[in-house]
């Protein structure tokens, strides 16, 4: 028997039925690297089982402390079974991206039985019409309670269930283990212990009220003498601080995990800063699409990981939290980016050091009794409206393995992540990136955000605005080369006007041909045409040489992207999401529900 940490217990007390706070993820699988071809429902239950005597949490069940006097308690369930928290569905016909999704929300919206080990999981099968997967994918939707698991628990869980290779060879002389329980405590106990842990508990409060008074005192005069900046909560209210009801919705966008790269080489920024940018620019198009953007930038909380930064505990959960600007009011993608990266490495500077990162575990600090009622009188009269502090939404970062993972024979191909929504705050944002992908997952309110396709559109129209502003400022250096020989006038220079007016023309060509939102290719032709005609004459030479081709070309595909509508945008990425989600005839999943 083990009694819950502070944090940990934060997320109990939390717990309501509007904001459950679970946490989940989404993995495809590909059965053809299995045996035969095919993944039995008896395999995946065999692997769970297997699996989780390694990991003794997953089997444990909360025992609450009678009125809530204390915080509740681990114990090893003697009634464990793990076909309980296994169920098996399939979509319906056509069994497309869509019905996917709204099945996953579905399920994310319902809280857990908190009697039980705080865990699910669905195998879903009949994806039978979601593009660019293999034929006869399945599904594999966990959801697990943040009190068991934070963000870099949650990838340790995926770690455990899959394998390195598809048949992995298992130990055939090792025993299994034999199974620990715990009897359940009795009433007596749990409020002798209680007594004693209030005398403690009132003494470490007393403590902790101590040091965080002197931490944010010397922090107030740090910030004073401008030694540290001083937080940002100057996020405006919108439609996305609106109260948070009981029903969800989920989509991701997927990426290559090279383009993304490719951007934070050329920009010399975090991948972060980069996801943080995408996300800030489809946040303010949404919003803009539905006349709601604000006048000042919208601003993100990120979940930091505790463990790398501060000495570890038992505690499950490790995490704190910072705040930063999403600069989504900055309409220049590039500009954007490098005021992004400026602001996340303050904000990570400044909060580490801040008592504000440990804000959660106000919410364990005290009794259940207080906390879970002061929970609920805040979301059932949505306090949070009054708070002149806001945040947009949470952007939560786990780097997911870069090479294939298997799970009872099958490969993972795709794997989504889906957190916690808190009143006041109606969207989640998770970027997971695995094997050459990156994913960046939403999940919401329903009334919030009762489009969610358009988001994604949105999302995937940001990043190729991002990424064609980004090819198009580090193009032109060889363009900018050949047009400065081209304008010399000695022997030679026939041949090099053969090269600077044919050749180059053709190879532009083709390399912006994939780059839809490059620099009109019309307007870099005659710039290059108009040096060549300039080196004919030396008044015209000197006038070539005045000109700067690279930034007016940057100048050009700059302006042509912020001359292009949200709705032309929208338009053009909803089209490639119609592709990625085309119909393609596909048998039904190989897993087979029997029992032999």
């Amino acid at each position: 028997m083990k009694q819950l940490g502070i944090l940990d217990s934060a997320f109990i007390n939390l717990e309501q039925a509007n904001t459950p706070q679970h946490v989940g993820g989404l993995g495809i699988y590909d059965p053809s690297t299995a045996d035969g071809g095919l993944v039995r429902f008896k395999q995946v239950i065999a692997t769970f089982e297997r699996r989780l005597n390694q990991h003794p949490s997953f089997r444990t069940r909360l025992v609450s402390v009678p009125g809530g006097l204390d915080r509740p308690y681990w114990i090893k369930d003697a009634n464990f079974d793990v076909e309980f928290h296994l169920r098996h569905i399939a979509l319906p016909e056509p069994g497309d991206w869509r019905q996917l999704c709204i099945q996953v929300a579905r399920l994310h919206s319902r809280p857990l039985d908190m009697s039980r080990p705080l865990w699910e999981a669905y195998i879903v099968e009949g994806l039978d019409n979601i593009p660019n997967l293999p034929e006869g994918c399945f599904a594999v939707y966990t959801k697990m309670h943040h009190a068991l698991v934070d963000g870099a628990g949650s990838a340790s869980f995926m770690t455990l269930l899959h394998d390195l290779v598809a048949t992995p060879q298992e130990s055939t002389d090792q025993q299994p283990e034999p199974r620990l329980v715990d009897n359940e405590p009795t009433m007596t106990e749990l409020l002798t212990n209680a007594s004693v842990n209030g005398v403690k508990n009132a003494l470490s409060v007393l403590g902790a009220t101590i040091k965080n008074t002197r931490a944010l005192g010397k922090y107030a005069i740090q910030v004073s003498r401008k030694e540290i900046a001083a937080p940002d909560f100057s996020t405006p209210k919108t439609i996305l601080n609106k109260p948070v009801g009981p029903h969800r919705v989920f989509d991701a966008a997927e990426f290559p995990l090279a383009g993304f790269k490719e951007i934070k080489e050329a920009a010399g920024v975090k991948l972060n800063d980069v996801a943080l940018t995408v996300i800030g620019g489809a946040l303010q198009r949404y919003l803009e699409s539905k006349n709601e953007a604000p006048d000042g930038s919208l601003g993100a909380s990120m979940p930091l990981n505790m463990r790398t930064r501060r000495q570890t505990t038992d505690e499950n959960n490790q995490v704190g939290a910072v705040f930063s600007s999403l600069h989504s009011d900055e309409k220049d993608p590039l500009a954007r980016l490098t005021a992004v990266h400026s602001s996340t490495q303050e904000a990570k500077e400044v909060g580490e050091a801040s008592p504000l990162v440990d804000v959660f575990k106000l919410a364990g600090a005290f009794s259940p009794l207080i906390t879970q009622a002061a929970a609920g009188l805040w979301s059932r009269h949505n306090l949070s409206k009054y708070v002149p502090a806001n945040t947009s939404t949470v952007v939560s970062n786990v780097a997911g393995p870069d090479f294939p993972l298997y799970f009872a024979g099958a490969r993972m191909v795709d794997y989504y992540g889906l957190g916690v929504l808190t009143p006041g705050i109606g969207v989640f944002h998770l970027v997971f990136s695995y094997s050459g992908k990156l994913s960046l997952s939403v999940l919401a309110d329903r009334d919030i955000m009762p489009d969610p396709e358009f988001y994604h559109d949105c999302l995937v129209s940001t990043y190729e605005e991002l990424h064609a502003a980004t090819v198009a400022l580090h193009k032109p250096a060889k363009t900018t080369s050949s047009r400065k020989v081209s304008a010399k006038p000695k022997s030679g220079s026939k041949k090099r006007l053969t090269k600077t007016g044919t050749k180059p023309k053709a190879k532009t060509k083709t390399k912006r041909k994939s780059r839809s939102k490059t620099a009109p290719q019309p307007k870099v032709n005659s710039t290059s045409k108009a040096s060549t005609e300039s080196s004919r004459s030396p008044k015209a030479r000197k006038s070539a040489k005045a000109k700067a081709p690279a930034s007016k070309i940057v100048k050009i595909a700059r302006t042509t992207a912020k001359k292009r509508s949200a709705g032309e945008l929208a338009s053009k990425s909803k089209s490639r999401a119609g592709r990625r989600r085309a119909f393609t005839a596909a048998p039904k999943l190989k897993v087979v529900a029997d029992n032999t």
